[in-house]
């Protein structure tokens, strides 16, 4: 085993330290130790327990003058003293004394020109397998000469705050010390806290490098090398419409615009599983074989198949795998300036159009808002699809002002003329409990008539009430659910729900951004 020393972090008296191990070696260390069980396509499963889904209200900010004024401070981006930070950090490294502990060193970033440093610190060798599965592997030459990260995350799932002493919400933590050049997960197996908390690093470290940080998935054209680009939170999907087989994958969640073009920030995918079927995604139901990470899916524990249809821990299961699990992936993962931008929301309403097309003010307004409904499973606590306006389509990760964000997208929309599409991938013929979810058959024809350009081709007829331009056809997709109001039985039931979300939008972005110009305010629904 490959071992390193971490007595720089404090972290002494260690059973064994074991850097970068191969997904076969951790498999077998996470077996030993009874973390989790095989199933019958070799993927390791896993239960993570209490924490089966983000914690947002566990997450804080380090704060201290030097990155005070950058930061967005609020109900998102919570504030934690130097002095809590440091009790919190010294006791996690006590706690790992006398026990074997898993190291990743890994990169963040496949533009080599804005590639950083990370080195995983992990208590289960399950989490250390998803964590080296989802970042960018090195070479050995690279972990040779790897040197010192550009940032240490320390994860202790075992280990538990005490909310009193240390100044947290519960026994979870997510502490993120951007000055450090470090974060602490404490209390949650959840592996998503990881990924996520690199996500966050990158948010903070690329504007300052004039790359744009985006919670997007992307693919692009084999041939061509056209590239498009899909906004949209969990379970909206990014990670779906991007698999596409006809086109190569970038990446399917965290990405970075930079004049060089689109790269993704990862090595790996983490997909939904629920009610996942070979026939809908192939790409991910063929991904789920040894060392994969599977999180939360019941399994027969005689024969081992997974039940994907059984939400009997969350809607919120998991499987974190190599991006090279998937056939038609782009390795390394860089395309070029997007041709094409796609907004996704999942509207719980079923009043938006399915596909809309966006002028750059009406862009800027939709980026900004990042409407969508919070899906089951996704946070704790969220039983069934809720509303939600998620600035940036990942307010949760984004710790500058949104501002700083917003104006990176609207200079390179201006510089590369990119068309943007804000594509509704939720209910349709009423809201939710009324209405049925939006076929992914036709979610997936529209897509490719927007990446195509056939949507350039066809008539538009201009909802007044979300001031949106919507296409009257496209091929592939019934004419009859182009305009969400002619698939509602109950028209007036429709005009009052409409009107009651476009009040939503209006009186959320009155409140959140009282200073954007006003052709960005007017890009927006009307009252």
């Amino acid at each position: 085993m490959k071992e390193l020393n971490l007595a720089y972090l404090g972290i002494f008296n260690t059973a064994g330290v074991f850097r970068n191990l191969t997904p076969a070696e951790l498999t077998e260390e996470a077996l030993y130790r009874g973390e989790g069980i095989l199933s019958n396509t070799g993927a390791l499963v896993i239960e993570t327990g209490k924490y089966t889904g983000r914690s947002p209200d566990d997450k804080f900010i380090v704060d201290v003058p030097k990155i005070h004024n950058k930061i967005a401070w609020g109900k998102v981006n919570r504030p934690i003293s130097l002095e809590k930070y440091q009790a919190i950090r010294a006791k996690m490294v006590a706690y790992l004394q006398g026990r074997d502990v898993f190291v990743f060193d890994g990169f963040a970033g496949a533009d080599p020109d804005h590639r950083k440093k990370f080195r995983i610190v992990n208590e289960l060798a399950c989490q250390n397998l998803f964590i080296h599965q989802l970042l960018i592997r090195p070479t050995d030459k690279e972990l040779r000469y790897f040197g010192k990260p550009d940032f240490t995350i320390i994860v202790c799932p075992d280990f538990h705050c005490d909310p009193e002493i240390d100044g947290v919400h519960s026994e979870a933590a997510i502490l993120v010390n951007y000055t450090g050049r470090e974060v602490l997960i404490a209390g949650s197996a959840y592996a998503g806290e990881i990924k996520k908390s690199v996500f966050s690093v990158m948010n903070f470290l690329m504007p300052q490098e004039d790359v744009l940080p985006m919670h997007c998935s992307a693919n692009m054209d084999p041939v061509t090398h056209e590239t498009a680009i899909f906004f949209g939170l969990s379970g909206t999907g990014k990670t779906t419409l991007s698999a596409d087989p006809n086109r190569k994958l970038i990446g399917d969640d965290e990405h970075g615009w930079s004049d060089n073009g689109v790269f993704n920030f990862e090595g790996g995918c983490y997909a939904k599983c629920i009610n996942l079927k070979e026939e809908s995604e192939p790409e991910i139901y063929h991904a789920i074989k040894f060392g994969s990470l599977v999180e939360n899916v019941v399994i027969d524990e005689k024969t081992r198949v997974l039940d994907f249809d059984d939400a009997k821990f969350t809607e919120n299961t998991r499987v974190g795998y190599p991006i090279d699990y998937i056939d038609n992936a782009q390795i390394p993962g860089v395309g070029g300036v997007p041709k094409v931008v796609i907004f996704l929301t999942a509207d719980a309403f079923g009043v938006l159009p399915p596909i809309s097309r966006l002028d750059k003010n009406a862009a800027m307004y939709h980026f900004v808002t990042g409407f969508t409904s919070k899906l089951a499973g996704t946070e704790r606590g969220v039983k069934e699809p809720q509303p939600t306006f998620s600035t940036l389509f990942g307010e949760p990760f984004m710790p500058m002002d949104p501002q700083v964000y917003a104006q990176m997208l609207g200079e390179k929309l201006d510089k590369y003329g990119t068309k943007v599409y804000l594509v509704n991938t939720g209910w349709s013929g009423g809201s939710y409990g009324v209405g049925s979810r939006m076929k992914l058959s036709y979610t997936r024809a529209m897509v490719t008539a927007a990446l195509n350009g056939e949507l350039e081709k066809v008539e538009y007829k201009h909802d007044k009430v979300f001031n949106l331009d919507v296409p009257q056809s496209c091929p592939n997709v019934p004419k009859n659910i182009m305009n969400p109001r002619d698939t509602w039985a109950d028209k007036k039931a429709y005009d009052e729900t409409a009107k009651k979300l476009a009040g939503m939008f209006r009186d959320n972005f009155a409140k959140k951004y009282p200073n954007m110009p006003a052709e960005i305010v007017e890009a927006g629904p009307r009252a």
